[in-house]
């Protein structure tokens, strides 16, 4: 048997009602949830996403028709539980050295990180998270394609079209980083 026919297995257990699979497979998909979920809500709301699919997941884990898709399935839960809770992450600070006060003198390089990180922050979701998947994941575009459950072409559209959206808003509004960006 490979990896994918365990899980399998393992996930059409679970759903006939064996709770050493369930725990098992709550167990496996843990770390998944929990790295996505860093990448979609904020720091303070990863363990909350986390719990919250996972309940979720041992809640209705009958109604998933296709065991292919649990993949697909818990990332779209996992980014409405971080959508729920209100908030998206993005890293002001790259490093972990800085504190937000030093984001107040920005010189003209962080200036354009955060022009970058507002402009990827208000792309609609479904741009959004096709654009983190690639470039910040570096997952390729048959990889976001199963995660998000759509096409190679979906993605690679999505991607090209989040793309322009943010080098447009960047040509449209250079830096505005004056007391607006701070009240």
């Amino acid at each position: 048997m490979t990896i994918k026919e365990i899980q399998e297995a393992m996930i059409v257990r679970a759903q006939a009602g064996d709770s050493e699979a369930l725990s098992e497979l709550l167990q496996a998909v843990r770390p998944n949830v929990h790295n996505y979920a860093m990448k979609h809500c904020i720091i303070n709301d990863v363990d909350d996403a986390v719990q919250e699919v996972l309940i979720t997941v041992s809640r209705r884990l009958e109604s998933l028709k296709i065991v292919a898709a649990l993949s697909s399935w818990l990332f779209t839960t996992t980014r409405r539980e971080c959508r729920r809770l209100g908030r998206v992450a993005f890293d002001f600070d790259p490093h972990g050295d800085g504190s937000a006060l030093e984001w107040l003198n920005a010189t003209p390089e962080q200036d354009q990180l955060i022009d970058l990180t507002r402009a990827i922050h208000d792309l609609p979701d479904l741009y959004r998270e096709v654009l983190l998947m690639k470039d910040y994941e570096q997952l390729t575009n048959r990889e976001i394609a199963d995660k998000t459950g759509e096409s190679v072409a979906a993605v690679k559209s999505r991607l090209h079209r989040a793309r322009a959206m943010v080098r447009d808003q960047l040509l449209q509004e250079p830096s505005n980083l004056s007391s607006e960006a701070y009240q």
